[in-house]
């Protein structure tokens, strides 16, 4: 199953023309499993059908000539599938670019909030604390914390 139809960056149901789609579901209808099995069972059907005195005796002129009809479309279909699943890759791609913008200016203006934050917690600890301050600056001994000494 594909998820890619849940990412928010992808346009999906009215918003896609209606080649978009068609190019949608014939990928997801012959690109499937189910598809495989289904064209090997009428294959084999058909050949079981047409084995004696059947409308198309072997050597299956008349499969033959579907089959060779079904390959030169075969290309024009891989080639449209493969545009559509470009489309949403780029789809993807420009949502993800976006966030990344975003992300990237939230992320500088939280640089800019923490600093700010710095200044402030350093600004408030000068007026809690001016005594350790000037102790600090004023002399080269080092306030010690109970729990650092021997």
């Amino acid at each position: 199953m594909n998820l890619w139809r849940r990412h928010p960056g992808v346009r999906t149901g009215d918003a896609l023309t209606t080649g978009e789609r068609a190019a949608d579901y014939v990928r997801n209808g012959m690109g499937s499993w189910p598809f495989v099995f289904l064209f090997l069972g009428t294959m084999a059907l058909w050949a079981a059908y047409n084995q004696s005195d059947g409308f198309d005796p072997y050597p299956f002129i008349l499969l033959n000539l579907f089959l060779s009809m079904i390959a030169g479309l075969q290309g024009a279909i891989l080639l449209i599938s493969a545009k559509r699943a470009d489309s949403v890759s780029s789809e993807v791609a420009v949502h993800t670019l976006s966030n990344t913008a975003l992300l990237q200016d939230m992320i500088e203006a939280n640089t800019v909030l923490t600093e700010s934050v710095a200044r402030l917690a350093a600004e408030i600890h000068e007026h809690v604390c001016p005594s350790a301050q000037r102790l600090g600056a004023g002399t080269s001994q080092k306030v010690r914390s109970p729990v650092s000494q021997p």
